[in-house]
């Protein structure tokens, strides 16, 4: 309990850094969001009155101390544009790349954990050489490219997918599946490389621990070695990585959700930076800071799962 409190406490200065920082930069922006929202042909009149309606007249610190009070208070404030609440089209645009980023994740965990495993297995010989050389591959290849050119093949050329669109799993599971597949694959694919790499690299050199060695005197075949002993003690580098994968997936989607048309999180933020709607990516990122320091936290505690020697916020002596 004593942990969760201090990791509590540790990530407020950074949620309130973050929140100053994005309120500065987008200030610095050039263009005015009464000009957007009214257009070049509205009157000056009318641009001051919409002005002091969503009161941008104020001073800054004015303007960023009644929003923080509204977010103290649970209010992420509304949309400049529509007046719609910032957590409303929160909750509308977040699911769509929460199911991207699971899918992603579970395509490359799919990919990674059994190549990464063989690689490791037999080292410098033909199946480490391929399962490298596939992986600089999937590292080199951007996946909105790779998802274009499935859609040329599966959709355009096959038939067999939709070619972009999003339909919500509650809606229709099975149209869901064959809307998202696609784009799960894609990013999937890229982040399996990074990962299979990294599983390679942490079973490599837990194989040459002494307990490793050990148990291949005591006659245990390579099979159990590695999952036996070697693959949960070579995990606590795998886990950071992909905490990190995850969290930076969540605002990397973006090319990808636009080129399936996939009503996403990343989308959505771009979109209001565009249109100077300074509520609601300031409510979005802030959002955004909150799921990656929760994300830290989980990969700390998978940390003393992984690994009972590790006590959390204590050192191990």
């Amino acid at each position: 309990m004593g942990f969760i409190i201090r990791r509590l406490l540790a990530a407020l200065p950074v949620l309130f850094l973050v929140s100053v920082m994005v309120f500065m930069m987008l200030h610095m922006l050039p263009g005015d969001p009464a000009t957007v929202i009214l257009g070049d042909e509205a009157t000056p009149e009318a641009i001051a009155a919409l002005r002091t309606e969503l009161g941008l007249d104020k001073p800054l610190l004015a303007q960023y101390l009644d929003w923080a009070g509204k977010v103290f208070q649970g209010n992420l404030g509304r949309s400049l544009l529509d007046r719609t609440p910032v957590t409303e089209l929160i909750l509308q645009r977040l699911p769509a790349t929460a199911e991207l980023i699971a899918g992603s994740f579970l395509v490359a965990l799919a990919i990674a954990l059994p190549s990464g495993i063989i690689a490791a297995a037999r080292p410098n010989q033909a199946a480490d050489h391929i399962g490298t050389a596939v992986s600089f591959i999937g590292m080199s290849i951007p996946h909105f490219w790779l998802g274009m050119m499935f859609i040329m093949f599966f959709a355009a050329r096959l038939g067999w997918l939709p070619a972009s669109g999003y339909v919500p799993f509650s809606a229709d599971p099975s149209a869901n599946l064959k809307a998202m597949i696609m784009p799960m694959v894609a990013t999937g694919f890229r982040e399996s490389a990074i990962l299979m790499r990294m599983i390679r690299s942490s079973l490599l050199e837990v194989m040459n621990l002494d307990y490793i060695r050990t148990a291949r005197a005591k006659g245990l075949s390579t099979r159990r070695v590695i999952l036996g002993h070697a693959l949960k003690n070579s995990l606590i580098p795998v886990v950071t990585t992909s905490g990190i994968m995850i969290a930076s997936l969540l605002g990397g989607l973006v090319i990808t959700e636009s080129i399936f048309s996939i009503p996403g999180y990343g989308k959505l933020i771009i979109d209001a930076i565009f249109s100077r709607d300074y509520t609601t990516v300031q409510g979005a990122i802030l959002v955004s800071a909150v799921i990656v320091v929760g994300i830290n936290f989980i990969v700390d505690v998978l940390y003393t799962l992984i690994d009972p020697r590790i006590k959390l916020g204590k050192e191990n002596n």
